[in-house]
């Protein structure tokens, strides 16, 4: 079995505070995630390996979004988003 039958999977939006590292103005971005949350219980035809994988996945949310344009209508630069977690777990 494949880790994306593990989980369930959708993309979310979510709102973070970030600096332009050209024109250093503040800013309110939205950040696309793609959350994919544990399934209650395994598919049927898995196996003890497959069993044991499960048993040890966790939930978590991995950041889809590199590059952010910045909203400063003077800049307009696109940046990157260094400083924001690319993996997060959820539980």
């Amino acid at each position: 079995m494949e880790e994306r039958d593990f989980f369930d999977e959708r993309t979310d939006k979510k709102v973070a505070t970030l600096n332009c590292p050209h024109c250093q103005q503040p800013g309110e971005y939205e950040i696309t995630w793609v959350v994919r949350t544990k399934k209650k219980q395994l598919a049927g035809r898995a196996d003890d390996r497959d069993r044991a994988r499960f048993a040890k996945a966790r939930s978590y949310m991995l950041r889809k979004d590199d590059m952010l344009a910045c909203k400063n209508m003077r800049c307009r630069k696109r940046f990157e988003i260094s400083g924001v977690q690319s993996v997060v777990f959820t539980e």
